[in-house]
């Protein structure tokens, strides 16, 4: 097996045919199939089914090129530090839920790594899919939170792929509101004084378990409810329809804009926000910097 073969097989992937792949690796296609048979062949495993429609990742081939990936960064990292030349292209790629502070630690990476030559990836989304994310390789992180409700339920799920959940802060719950929502002067506010409000938070896709919910107490009931795929619509129900969501309380004004503020939730009740691993992978130099980054918004 060689790096080169590594480039190959991602390369294919991220193309989805042989023929684009090739021309983009500047190599003639049956080289690049003969290459990939025999890192098949080597490996023992088929990582990519052929039909009559072209190629596909097949499930042991979606595995091993989350490692693959891994390897090349590790590679580059390497070039980088003991060559003193660029290790070839930076990759580096985070899952999360929609936390302000995650894009800004991104913003920071991106400011002191991003020169000429990169790929980042943010993916704002779903939490099972970050588990997945991770769990296959695609992200070398995933943001997500535990507390009581969740925790067994998560930590049992984390367990069976082969993850970890690193605890970066406990937040005590806040609702977030626009500045001028009638309640917005409360310092302090109940579930009772929300009632009367749509309840704002991120739909899960087919995995819409309250297990899998950003939002602490998602397994509440609430007679008005709306769920939304993305921050900015959710922050623009917020201001439109004097709309409510229960999250962390950590909030960028220039990020999210001045209009939303967060008031403390009188619950009992807190979210471990952390970040998810996985046990076979090991931290880039990229992957800790963004860590380090992370830690400036609620340190």
């Amino acid at each position: 097996m060689t790096l080169q073969q590594l480039k190959y097989v991602i390369t294919v992937a991220e193309t989805g045919t042989i023929t684009e792949a090739a021309n983009k690796l500047y190599i003639s296609q049956p080289s690049l199939t003969n290459a990939i048979h025999e890192l098949e062949k080597e490996m023992n495993i088929i990582i990519f089914n052929r039909t009559n429609k072209g190629i596909t990742l097949s499930k042991e081939g979606d595995d091993f090129l989350g490692y693959a990936r891994q390897v090349l960064e590790q590679a580059a990292i390497l070039e980088d530090k003991y060559k003193h030349t660029p290790g070839g292209k930076k990759n580096f790629c985070v899952s999360t839920q929609h936390y302000s502070f995650a894009v800004n630690a991104f913003v920071d990476l991106i400011k002191e790594y991003g020169q000429d030559n990169y790929d980042f990836s943010l993916r704002e989304t779903q939490t099972y899919e970050i588990i997945d994310d991770v769990a296959k390789m695609r992200s070398e992180l995933g943001i997500l939170f535990l507390n009581e409700f969740n925790e067994v339920v998560l930590t049992k799920i984390l367990k069976s792929h082969d993850l970890s959940f690193h605890p970066l802060f406990t937040a005590r719950p806040h609702v977030f509101v626009s500045r001028s929502h009638p309640l917005a002067q409360n310092t302090i506010i109940t579930n009772e004084e929300l009632e009367a409000y749509p309840y704002l938070s991120f739909e899960q896709g087919e995995h819409n378990s309250f297990y899998f919910s950003e939002e602490i107490f998602s397994s509440s009931e609430r007679r008005k409810n709306i769920r939304v795929r993305d921050r900015a619509t959710l922050f623009n129900l917020l201001i439109g329809l004097n709309g409510y969501t229960v999250c962390s309380g950590v909030i960028d004004e220039n990020l999210n804009g001045s209009d939303i503020i967060a008031v403390p939730l009188a619950v009992d009740d807190d979210m471990r926000i952390g970040y998810i691993t996985h046990k076979r992978g090991m931290l880039s130099r990229l992957g800790c910097s963004y860590l380090e980054a992370l830690k400036k918004y609620f340190i």
